[in-house]
């Protein structure tokens, strides 16, 4: 499945503040006038929202105004109306202004200001806006709010769950915060590259921009050689000079993926070592015992996984259903490992888990939520050996729709591990000695069953984007070998499609018994973005209806239309890159993509803080034992989702960065080479180029693009030469020259070979309408060119 790209904003309706003290410069701020169960004025809507963001549900603003009946008819469509100018956008279950930051946010919190008072900045924040808003950490008395217990206590460089309100005076921040809890307190540590000084010691080169260089004495490098890639700790501080500093560790040469990935989880946050009282918890587990579990060890659950995969989280097996009342109808079973046995609330390692959100996957290595012990041994679900699981049997009549399912407590044992193309040459008539007698009762129904489910799948119409996903193979030195697309195989659509239903089960069974629990849920693309694509297509020859009832089906219609033609990639990309992000709350608003009402992931406990959570609501609504959910899980599910929404960006970051360092350096030592390459992207700026061969982007400033005078036209996706007509516009095949390679910042820069073809006839009427408002640049030299493509 397609990553969904994270939703953009623009900034709006940010007003400036000064947590705690007023100034006397600072005007009135005048009073909103509110009149009791009258429909407010559409200003005084977007003013109370700004300034009560935590009463921005449709339910706080009726109340707050005291709205019934018919006023909240209009209230409703009111708001509709203001989404689809683009003046307030969905955040989970409220609604917030364009570039306003949601009413609970993880922050990071980087400096002081001139009082000595934290301030933090946004742990996620999209590019495009610019510089993430300051926020004013709100401090309170050692007793906490109102008496109930201690207020979290954080310093520089922790990252925390806020709550978010409006400055009240200007003159500061925009925001204040006050501490829910602190995710993570960081140590005072750095990574640089070492470099060797004549005299002995060395410097140490910043990798992050606003790094600082330091210098490091010779009895301090801790065996550091020329070029390696160190993490440090400040050694002394003086007046003058540079800070001093001593190694702590030596990661490896800045060339080798491991020191790349670790250059990521640096700068993210990551936590990469697990503490001693998580591996003391761990080693200390001992295999779960029968009770309250069913004995399927005799059902021939098999998994199906990656051919280097470590952990098996999850086993299938299916058969026809025997009974005469579902006639060609299918059983299903979906057995996932029994995570919540071994990892209970608020023990170390639940907290540890919650503090990761979810496991790191980069080329070569794993950085994983669970340690080993847990991950890979006793959570694992081996071939041959008993492993504790829930398991939950799916009833599909012949036409492919769900019509039952029931979930299980059990202990399981598999009988085989397969890899995908293991059981995909199976069935393909090139059985080995494992799969050959598998092949008649295990595998054949396998496919039989996806086969059935397919149907339904196909009738539910979710959506269909399918962008080749690329695999960096390594070389034994950690450097990159090549880059490969690999085949996607009916073997990963067959358990993808499984997986799919069990989360559906799981999220369908506690709606059922009203228990509380974490959706996964994904919102239709916005209206702005809807428009945005609109407009395109509309440069295509292809229409898109107007109206906010989009369903995944319509965005099918139109991969359909472009299959085939010159325009399919371009047409694929903007599809995309419409699409709202994917993320995870108490508030089910159905999963758009995927088309479906009820959405919650159950499947992969080892390696999602989420899915562990569905376990342990699904063990304590169904009595199943041990392990489930608490009261005090249920209460903090809004902070949970909020924590592991974030987390999961973060880690989506430094898998994308890592991967970018490492093509960086890959292709460092071809500079002036000559690549095949596509556009990616247009900007105001320049554009973007993606090389299939290599998965990797780069940039061609505009001022490269040649003497011309470039016009910059969003809606056809274009820079085009006002003169010559001549442009880029994206999709396009062209070739460019590398002239630049920077490993550590994964940023590579081109030069543009091709000359640019002809822009359709819209385009050069758009530059004759005079309209370069629209984002006119002329070429500027000198500029440089971004950091990395994001």
């Amino acid at each position: 499945m397609s990553r969904i790209p994270r939703e953009r904003t623009n900034p709006a309706g940010k007003r400036p503040g000064k947590t705690g003290h007023a100034s006397k410069d600072a005007p009135a701020v005048e009073p909103l006038n509110i009149v009791h169960g009258a429909l407010p004025s559409r200003e005084v809507i977007l003013r109370f929202i700004a300034d009560h963001p935590q009463k921005a549900s449709k339910r706080e603003l009726a109340k707050a105004f005291g709205l019934k009946g018919d006023s909240r008819v209009e209230l409703k469509q009111m708001l509709q109306e203001l989404e689809q100018e683009g003046m307030l956008q969905k955040n989970r279950k409220s609604l917030i202004r364009p570039g306003a930051l949601p009413p609970v946010t993880v922050l990071d919190i980087t400096t002081r200001d001139k009082d000595g008072d934290l301030i933090g900045r946004p742990a996620e924040w999209p590019e495009d806006q610019g510089v993430a808003p300051a926020v004013a950490i709100r401090q309170q008395s050692p007793a906490g709010r109102q008496g109930k217990g201690k207020t979290p206590v954080a310093g520089l460089g922790d990252r925390i769950l806020a709550k978010i309100f409006p400055a009240v005076d200007r003159g500061g921040p925009a925001y204040t915060a006050r501490i829910i809890k602190v995710i993570d307190r960081r140590r005072g540590a750095s990574m640089g590259v070492f470099r060797t000084a004549p005299d002995g010691g060395g410097r140490l080169l910043p990798i992050e921009r606003r790094g600082e260089e330091m210098v490091i004495d010779p009895d301090f490098t801790g065996g550091a050689t020329d070029g390696d890639l160190v993490e440090v700790e400040i050694a002394r501080l003086g007046r003058f000079g540079l800070p001093r500093a001593k190694v702590l560790s030596v990661v490896g040469s800045v060339g080798s993926e491991k020191a790349l990935s670790m250059i990521a989880i640096h700068a993210h946050g990551i936590p990469h070592v697990f503490p001693p009282a998580v591996i003391a918890e761990a080693e200390a587990a001992r295999p779960a015992t029968m009770s309250h579990r069913e004995d399927w060890r005799d059902v021939p659950l098999i998994t199906i996984d990656p051919a280097d995969a470590k952990d098996h989280d999850d086993a299938v097996y299916a058969e026809l259903d025997p009974s005469p009342d579902n006639p060609g109808g299918v059983i299903v079973t979906v057995a996932i490992a029994d995570v919540s046995w071994y990892v209970r609330p608020n023990s170390p390692l639940d907290r540890e888990a919650l503090k990761r959100g979810n496991s790191v996957y980069f080329p070569d290595r794993v950085v994983p939520m669970l340690p080993e012990r847990i991950s890979n041994d006793l959570c694992s679900l081996k071939q041959g050996v008993d492993r504790p699981a829930l398991a939950v049997r799916m009833s599909f009549s012949g036409e492919g729709r769900k019509i039952g399912h029931i979930f299980h407590r059990i202990m399981m044992k598999s009988a085989a591990k397969l890899s995908y193309q293991q059981a995909q040459a199976a069935i393909d008539g090139r059985p080995d000695d494992q799969t050959g007698p598998m092949l008649e009762p295990i595998l054949k129904p396998l496919w039989h069953a996806y086969e059935v489910m397919k149907r339904g799948r196909d009738r539910r119409q979710p959506l269909e984007l399918d962008m080749p996903e690329r695999k960096i193979l390594l070389k034994s030195d950690g450097t990159v070998d090549r880059v490969v697309v690999p085949p996607r195989l009916d073997a990963h659509k067959l358990i993808e499609e499984m997986m799919i239903q069990a989360n559906v089960c799981a999220a369908e069974t506690l709606e059922k018994k009203r228990q509380p629990l974490i959706y996964r849920i994904h919102d239709g693309p916005t209206l702005a973005k809807q428009e945005i694509l609109r407009e395109f297509l509309a440069t295509l020859g292809i229409s898109l209806a107007k109206g906010g009832n989009m369903r995944a089906n319509n965005f099918n219609g139109i991969l359909a239309k472009a299959d085939g033609t010159p325009h399919q990639t371009m047409v694929s990309e903007m599809v995309l890159r419409s699409q709202s992000q994917a993320i995870y709350g108490p508030e089910n608003i159905g999963h758009f993509g995927l088309n479906l009402m009820k959405y919650a992931h159950f499947t992969s406990p080892i390696r999602r803080y989420a899915d562990l959570i569905v376990h342990r609501a699904l063990v304590g609504s169904l009595g199943f034992g041990e392990g489930g959910i608490t009261p005090e899980e249920e209460a903090a599910l809004d902070d949970i989702a909020a924590e592991i929404s974030t987390f999961e960006r973060r880690a989506m970051a430094a898998e994308r960065e890592t991967v970018d360092r490492l093509i960086a350096h890959h292709l460092s030592g071809r500079v002036g080479e000559e690549f095949a390459g596509r556009v990616s992207g247009v900007t105001k700026s320049g554009v973007f180029i993606a090389l299939p061969d290599y998965g990797a982007d780069g940039f061609v400033p505009i001022s490269t693009l040649g003497s011309d005078y470039f016009i910059y036209d969003e809606a056809h996706q274009a820079l085009s030469g006002e003169k010559t007509g001549l442009g880029y516009r994206l999709g396009d095949s062209v070739t460019v020259k590398l002239a630049e390679a920077i490993p550590l910042a994964g940023a590579l820069r081109f030069e543009m070979i091709s000359e640019g073809r002809e822009m359709p006839a819209a385009v050069r009427s758009f530059h004759k309408a005079g309209r370069r408002d629209r984002g006119q640049v002329r070429k500027k030299p000198g500029t440089r060119p971004p950091r990395g493509r994001h």
